[in-house]
């Protein structure tokens, strides 16, 4: 990032603070104060840092060690490194090879590229930039190898396996290094793309009780994220809390609803359709009841602040280390993970991770706990999404209506729909590609927000 950087963000928050908005003059997309009504939202408004709530910022700043003003100043900077990010990646094109953020309050972004030529656009936006050997498409190809020779081999013994972009290698985290060297042989990977690391984690799913509100299907788990599809209620959760059909029944022991669609192992995604005696709502429970409102689903990147609701554990935070993870449980590898430092334990599965206000995903399964530190991996909201066409319940940038909506007439951009990073659409005549991956909403047309789409 700019050396100035982290001081506009500190500017920001302070006004933030002052007069419950954010006006973040000079960064990329932000519109001059003084130039007129026409206002284009910059990255930590398309994000709704300022709606985040104080229980989010609260447990950022106790699990990661923040003051209130670093805490706000991480959100800000975190926002605004994923559009640059995503803007660099389109620039660059096959050449990318990643990029994280790092710092107390995330000041500063790297940029990966396998080619040195890179460099002066790289830094020209305020970036670090590092050269290195392997595009970020090339350890993907690696890793869906190995995903692919996972599923005729026993990788109890090697449970994890990411791509990280940090050490420009897949990483296959093994208790014994011989059934690493197995599967990465079985994939016919080469063995210089491969980081073999030695781990005692076991990771498990995590069944028994649950983070947000309880639900329960003969044993019990929690809701995810409040999800509508067409006219019918439901809520996000992980898959291997159940299977289609499966009935639930409240927090209250009140009938709630029916599996729809579940998929575990593979994945670990499901939802669940809800009778009219409950209600979708565009919150997460967290401590004491506090009600935390989801602003929308932009993924953050690596590096990134993320928090965790969860009945057994509380509230809990800490970073996102890769995305695209692999992790065998006992049931069977789960792929398209992602994986992070933030802690929890049994009865946390199916639960809310959230950046911000920003939904990142459910609570899937990991190893350790609360006490001593752990690794919890989540299902990406995104995908999940995705797979069922369901429309995420959020508090602002408008309601994108039931699912995907008509695309914008004579343009391909719809409300509801999820776009990944690279993707391409057309607005008003012009041509637009993603920046950030997320669901699009009512307010957040392409030219409205130039945190999440870039014009072609």
């Amino acid at each position: 990032m700019p050396p100035n950087h982290h001081r506009r963000a500190a500017a920001a928050c302070a006004a933030l603070a002052a007069a419950g908005a954010l006006v973040l003059a000079g960064l990329p997309g932000t519109a001059n104060a003084q130039a007129g009504p026409a206002h284009v939202p910059s990255p930590a408004e398309t994000a709704a840092v300022d709606r985040t709530s104080p229980e989010v910022l609260k447990a950022m700043q106790r699990d990661l060690g923040l003051t209130p003003a670093q805490a706000e100043a991480r959100l800000v900077n975190e926002a605004d490194a994923g559009a640059v990010a995503g803007a660099l990646r389109n620039a660059v094109g096959r050449d990318f090879a990643g990029a994280w953020v790092q710092g107390r309050t995330s000041e500063r972004l790297t940029v990966a590229t396998t080619d040195a030529s890179d460099v002066p656009a790289i830094e020209a936006r305020g970036a670090r930039a590092e050269v290195v050997r392997n595009s970020v498409a090339r350890l993907d190809a690696a890793k869906a190898r190995l995903d692919r020779a996972a599923k005729k081999a026993s990788t109890r013994d090697a449970p994890v396996w990411y791509v990280d972009v940090r050490s420009n290698a897949v990483v296959v985290r093994a208790v014994h290094s011989s059934a690493a060297k197995a599967l990465v042989s079985a994939a016919g990977v080469p063995s210089s793309l491969v980081r073999i690391e030695r781990t005692t984690e076991r990771p498990r799913p995590l069944y028994d009780l649950v983070g947000g509100e309880a639900y329960y299907m003969g044993g019990r788990c929690s809701i995810g994220f409040p999800v509508t599809k067409g006219t019918q209620q439901g809520f996000a959760t992980a898959g291997h809390c159940g299977r289609a059909g499966t009935a639930t029944s409240g927090y209250n022991q009140v009938a709630q609803g029916t599996f729809q669609a579940s998929i575990f192992p593979g994945r670990d995604m499901a939802w669940v359709a809800v009778n009219s005696q409950w209600t979708a709502t565009p919150y997460v429970k967290g401590q004491g009841g506090q009600r935390i409102g989801v602003g929308g689903s932009t993924q953050s990147p690596v590096g990134a602040s993320i928090c965790r609701s969860g009945s057994t554990t509380g509230w809990h935070c800490g970073t996102i280390q890769q995305h695209n993870t692999s992790v065998t449980y006992p049931e069977g590898t789960i792929s398209g993970v992602t994986r992070t430092t933030v802690c929890a334990e049994p009865g946390d599965s199916g639960g809310s991770f959230i950046s911000g206000s920003q939904a990142q995903g459910v609570t899937s399964g990991g190893s350790g706990n609360c006490s001593s530190g752990g690794t919890t991996f989540h299902q990406p909201i995104n995908p999940l999404l995705q797979q069922f066409g369901l429309t995420l319940k959020t508090t602002g940038g408008g309601d994108p209506g039931p699912g995907p909506g008509e695309p914008e007439p004579g343009g391909t951009w719809a409300a509801g729909k999820v776009y990944a990073a690279g993707d391409s659409v057309t607005y008003g005549g012009a041509t637009y590609r993603c920046l950030q991956g997320h669901q699009a909403q009512a307010g957040w047309e392409p030219p409205n927000t130039p945190a999440l789409w870039q014009q072609a």
